[in-house]
C-alpha cells in the first residue's frame, strides 16, 4: 500500500511541489534585491571613507616652520643687504667679513622680539672670538624706540633702519621675528621662524662653523 508521499504528497494528502518552495524565477529576482542592496552598502561606506580622507587631509597638523614656526635649512644666497643704520652710520653686507653671519629681523613693538633679545646678546659675546657676526634689521619701527631698545639691552650689532619693511622683504620673512644663519660663503643655511633661544641658535651657528671646518681639513 502506498504511502500519501510516495507520490508526492505530504501526510495530509496535499502535493508537495512547487507549491511550498521557490521557482527559479523568484530565487533570480530576491538574488538581484540583495546584489544590489549589497553594492548600495558597499557604495555608501565607499562614500564615508572618501569623505572622512578628505576631512582628515584638510584637518591634518602642518609641519611647515613658516607656518607654525620653528627651523628650516635653507639654501639660498643672502640678498644684499644696506642701507642706514639705526644709530647712523651706513650698513652694508657686501663690506662685511664673517665666519658666520646671523642676521635678526626684530621691531619694539614685537613682544617675543624683546623675549629674545637677551639670548642674541649672549649668543653674540660668546661667537665673538670666532669672527661670527651679528646684524639687525629694525622693520617698519619708530626710530626713536629702536635708539632706546639699542641702549636698554647693550645691543653692540650693528642693525639697519627698515622704515617701509623693503630690506626685511628680502629676506622672505613671513613674520617676527625671525633670524637667518649664513655661511661664509654667504649661503642661507637656517632660517629661525619665530622667537629663539641662546641654545637653539649656538647649535645651529656650531653646524655651520664646523661643516666648514670639515670642508677645509
Amino acid at each position: 500500500m502506498r504511502r500519501a508521499s510516495d507520490d508526492g504528497r505530504d501526510g495530509r494528502g496535499h502535493l508537495t511541489t512547487s507549491v511550498d518552495e521557490p521557482t527559479a524565477r523568484q530565487e533570480d529576482r530576491v538574488g538581484r534585491r540583495e546584489g544590489r542592496r549589497t553594492w548600495g552598502i558597499v557604495a555608501s561606506i565607499a562614500s564615508i571613507v572618501v569623505v572622512v580622507g578628505i576631512l582628515a587631509y584638510a584637518l591634518r597638523p602642518t609641519t611647515d616652520p613658516r607656518v607654525e614656526g620653528g627651523v628650516a635649512e635653507l639654501d639660498d644666497p643672502l640678498p644684499r643687504l644696506q642701507g642706514e643704520g639705526v644709530a647712523g652710520a651706513a650698513v652694508d653686507t657686501d663690506a662685511m667679513e664673517w665666519s658666520a653671519l646671523v642676521v635678526n629681523v626684530w621691531a619694539t613693538w614685537c613682544e617675543p622680539c624683546r623675549r629674545e633679545q637677551p639670548a642674541l646678546r649672549q649668543v653674540r659675546s660668546d661667537f665673538e672670538a670666532r669672527d661670527v657676526e651679528f646684524l639687525g634689521v629694525d622693520y617698519r619701527d619708530d626710530r626713536a624706540a629702536a635708539m632706546r631698545w639699542i641702549e636698554d639691552f647693550d645691543v653692540s650689532y650693528p642693525s639697519l633702519h627698515d622704515p617701509d619693511g623693503r630690506t626685511a622683504a628680502l629676506l622672505g620673512f613671513p613674520f617676527l621675528p625671525d633670524t637667518y644663519v649664513v655661511d661664509a660663503s654667504g649661503t642661507m643655511r637656517y632660517a629661525i621662524y619665530g622667537e629663539t633661544n641662546a641654545e637653539e641658535l649656538s647649535g645651529l651657528i656650531e653646524e655651520v662653523l664646523a661643516e666648514q671646518d670639515a670642508a677645509e681639513a
